[in-house]
């Protein structure tokens, strides 16, 4: 048994402080995701050595020593995402119903073939903007019905995991759909109307994840979100970005996307809202994002019923405030922060070619 914990526990600190280290590697990469189940080994191994023990040597109390550095670590990373955090997007107070914006996020997983579970759960949610990922033609015929709901809408499938379809009860006053890394890695950028007469600009985003099956390094990841962080960064007009990121909350990536775009993260101070694995209860961790401007406040943020996928999919009420409101535990970007992500776009250069922006007309 203590033979057994020992392991535990060397693991669990390699886990730890190997995600210090900035290299884009999958293999490195990968330690970004399970710093809560990381903890959990951590406070169990802590457990055992303080309950288990009897006499302590010099080198349990270095043992233990590295693991409470190692665990006070873990927490400081995934402690703004729980409901002892302060918030960084405050709670609604919905003065008008014409501001109020709904959308739904799925990542439908491109062989699951149980559309109705989708379509029965767009009925129930009602959104007014349904944004599927990793759908493919026959996703798109399935998904027909939405129309008579949904009359406005921007279609990519794609048969690669990463088509998206958003389908929008509000008028769609303009659209592009980007290519800002890599041929085949869409993404759609829109003006969406709201009852109100005011406009909000929305990005829909699936970028590749860092994995031997898809891509080596997150350079592809890191840069798209990173462009679009800088896009988004001097706008005056309400923005929101949703979608799979293939990326945690809490990674520095995200951390950095944050710092250089201003947008704000409702999870931080209500909780995690984890979405992928579905079947692996303990394996899970918050993938699906949605990020809002300083204008937007929240009503809702759900993490839904299962669908067939391997992602939940989860929804958001925000209301449009007048004007910006005051943000908490909101990151600010530096001169370091602004260089970081100007290298990591560089970085991905090689790999875009040429930034290709594909105009759809209306």
């Amino acid at each position: 048994m203590e033979i057994l914990v020992l392991i535990i526990s060397i693991l669990s600190v390699v886990f730890t402080f190997a995600g210090l280290l900035r290299r884009d590697e999958w293999w490195i990469r990968i330690f970004d995701f399970p710093r809560v189940q990381v903890a959990l080994l951590l406070l169990i191994s802590l457990g055992f050595m303080l309950f288990g023990l009897g006499s302590w040597q010099l080198q349990d109390y270095l043992l233990a020593g590295v693991l409470l550095l190692a665990l006070g670590y873990q927490l400081y990373k995934i402690f703004p995402y729980t409901p002892f955090s302060k918030r960084q997007v405050p709670a609604a107070d919905i003065q008008d119903p014409e501001r109020v914006l709904s959308i739904m996020v799925s990542n439908v997983l491109m062989t699951n073939k149980k559309t109705g579970k989708l379509l029965a759960l767009a009925e129930k949610m009602q959104p007014d903007l349904l944004l599927t990922l990793e759908t493919n033609t026959w996703w798109e015929e399935e998904l027909k019905p939405l129309e008579k709901a949904y009359p406005h809408t921007i279609k990519k499938p794609m048969d690669n995991l990463y088509g998206m379809h958003l389908y929008s009860r509000l008028p769609i006053k303009e659209h592009s759909v980007h290519y800002l890394v890599k041929e085949g890695i869409p993404s759609i950028e829109a003006l969406i109307r709201l009852p109100c007469g005011k406009d909000v600009r929305l990005f829909c985003l699936h970028p590749e994840p860092p994995s031997p099956t898809e891509s080596e390094t997150s350079t592809p990841r890191d840069a798209e979100l990173l462009m679009v962080g800088k896009k988004v960064s001097n706008s005056s007009e309400p923005v929101l970005i949703c979608g799979d990121l293939n990326d945690v909350a809490w990674s520095n990536t995200t951390r950095l996307f944050q710092k250089i775009s201003g947008l704000r993260d409702p999870r931080v101070g209500r909780g995690f809202f984890n979405t992928f694995h579905t079947r692996y209860p303990f394996f899970r961790w918050p993938l699906d994002h949605i990020f809002l401007s300083g204008q937007f406040k929240l009503i809702h943020y759900k993490r839904l019923p299962h669908i067939g996928s391997d992602h939940f999919p989860i929804y958001t009420a925000v209301y449009l405030g007048k004007t910006s409101a005051e943000a908490a535990n909101m990151p600010e970007a530096e001169a370091e922060d602004q260089k970081r992500a100007r290298k990591k776009i560089k970085k991905a250069d090689p790999l875009r070619r040429v930034l290709r922006f594909h105009k759809v007309p209306l």
